[in-house]
Parts: C-alpha cells; sequence; structure tokens
C-alpha cells in the first residue's frame, strides 16, 4: 500500500487517487473561469484544446453562469444608454 492510500485510509474518506486530485483541481480551476492556457501548462497537456476537451463539460451549471453575466452585462449596456437619453432630453 502506497503512503498516499494509507493516508487515505487513515482519513477515513472514500478511495481517492493523486489523479482524482489533479482532475478535481483542474475542472475547479476551468470552471472558475481560469486562463486555459495556464490549466495546460499545469496539467502539461500538449494543448488546451485537450484540455477544454477533457474539463469543460464537467459543469452544466456553467452555462447558467454564462447567460446570468451576459443578462447582466446587457442590462447595464441598456440603463446606461436610457440614463444617457434621458440626460440630453433634459
Amino acid at each position: 500500500m502506497s503512503w498516499f492510500a494509507g493516508a487515505v485510509k487513515r482519513a477515513g474518506v472514500p478511495r481517492i487517487t493523486p489523479h482524482d486530485l489533479r482532475h478535481s483541481a483542474a475542472s475547479f480551476a476551468v470552471s472558475a473561469g481560469a486562463n486555459v492556457k495556464a490549466v495546460q501548462k499545469m496539467l502539461g497537456h500538449s494543448s488546451a484544446a485537450m484540455t477544454l476537451d477533457v474539463y469543460a463539460d464537467l459543469f452544466d451549471g456553467d452555462l447558467d453562469a454564462v447567460s446570468d453575466a451576459l443578462d447582466h452585462a446587457v442590462s447595464i449596456a441598456s440603463l446606461g444608454k436610457m440614463w444617457a437619453i434621458h440626460s440630453f432630453e433634459q
């Protein structure tokens, strides 16, 4: 038994491997918006496309976050235009 497996067993957590930790770290980094080139370099992948192919599809909620961010940006832009138009009318 490796030192890592022994530590996991003593900790009483479900079976996990160093590769699982690597996968989790990369997935969370991509989901949090980390620069994909930086994640690619961290993992030693040959291309950013490979990194995205493996890790980017893990979080379904990311599409909702993108939608919310775009909606927020459009709302702010619309509000700015309405303010500018209203200011010139007075």
